[in-house]
């Protein structure tokens, strides 16, 4: 069983902790947070081993009622491997300890592509991982825009990809984000760092990619206009889609209209914490006009990358191929409604 130590519990930690506990060729080595809070509690609660990520801060669990198992330097030790889930920049400052136990690590999109030595995506370059000592598991936009272009690449060949995303201003939990009443370009100039980013996944890619944020919380949406190398009629892709396991087509007669109802939907189909680990494509969207295609996608910025992390975890492990490890994550999980 690979021992997989997690550093950093909180909106993404969890959710690889909980994804991690699920496969049978894995354990919870133990999560690292750096003070006592109710994430803390819910670990402990969980049965995760819970480890101080600074050693000052240690003596604030045990005043919380927290039993710590120690520091985040005996569980990176004694882990076969650590995901980073750290917030953006910290990660980069970690790898200096996990290069010291000599202990593999991923990291999250947050962190820039120059912490690995390689930008991974489980459709689209599982094998570019194998045995590697960093990996970054990209963003959740970058997930999202690469689960798309992986199918069509190989299909039709994929001639430019033009990308408009409209971004969630915070997390639920992130009461300091906004905008709270307003649409603002982000960036201004074009592209976003969307585009250099599935580049990492794609060198020989020509995207373009404008940002946007706006007051919600639940999602990203995308809008999409993929022009193709050959001309294909919109219900071939709908097909093709409807093979991928990690895009989810939503019919017309659900009546899902926006982010909203997904996540409802969610909630009422029993996924934890109301989850979309999937690409939510409003499939009556999908349209194409000679070789350019069109469509709309929800991505749940919480939850798109976990099975990436649990695929990342068993290529840099060299433990599994591409498609056994995407069909192991995927069955425990429960991906695909």
């Amino acid at each position: 069983m690979l021992q997989v130590a997690i550093n950093g519990y909180g909106t993404i930690g969890k959710r690889v902790a909980d994804a991690v506990g699920k496969q049978p060729d894995m354990d919870v080595a133990g999560v690292a947070k750096t003070r006592p809070n109710f994430e803390a509690e819910t670990a402990v609660e969980k049965g995760f081993p819970l480890y101080a990520a600074i050693e000052d801060r240690a003596d604030t669990f045990e005043e919380a009622g927290l039993e710590i198992a120690g520091l985040v330097e005996e569980l990176v030790d004694d882990a076969d491997v650590v995901v980073d889930t750290t917030p953006s920049g910290i990660g980069a400052k970690n790898k200096e300890l996990y290069e010291e136990y000599d202990t593999p690590a991923l990291y999250q999109g947050g962190e820039d592509a120059d912490v690995a030595d390689v930008s991974f995506n489980a459709r689209s370059n599982f094998a570019d991982a194998a045995n590697a000592d960093h990996v970054r598991v990209v963003s959740c936009n970058t997930t999202g825009l690469s689960r798309v272009i992986a199918p069509l690449r190989e299909a039709y060949g994929v001639e430019k990809v033009r990308a408009t995303l409209v971004r969630r201003g915070g997390d639920p939990g992130q009461t300091s984000r906004g905008p709270i009443n307003d649409i603002l370009p982000n960036p201004v100039t074009i592209p976003s760092h969307h585009g250099p980013d599935v580049e990492t996944i794609f060198p020989d890619l020509d995207i373009d990619t404008l940002g946007m944020k706006v007051p919600a919380t639940l999602m990203h949406m995308h809008s999409l206009n993929v022009t193709l190398e050959e001309a294909v009629d919109a219900e071939d892709v709908r097909e093709l889609f409807a093979g991928e396991s990690r895009l989810l087509l939503i019919p017309e007669r659900m009546a899902i209209d926006g982010s909203g109802k997904l996540k409802e939907y969610a909630l009422d189909s029993g996924r934890p914490r109301g989850d979309l680990w999937e690409n939510c494509i409003w499939e009556e969207s999908i349209s194409t006009v000679g070789t350019d295609l069109y469509l709309f996608q929800g991505i749940h910025q919480e939850s798109d990358v976990i099975p990436e992390n649990v695929d990342a975890i068993r290529a840099i492990t060299g433990t599994a191929d591409a498609e056994g490890s995407m069909e192991t994550t995927d069955e425990t999980m429960g991906v695909g409604l």
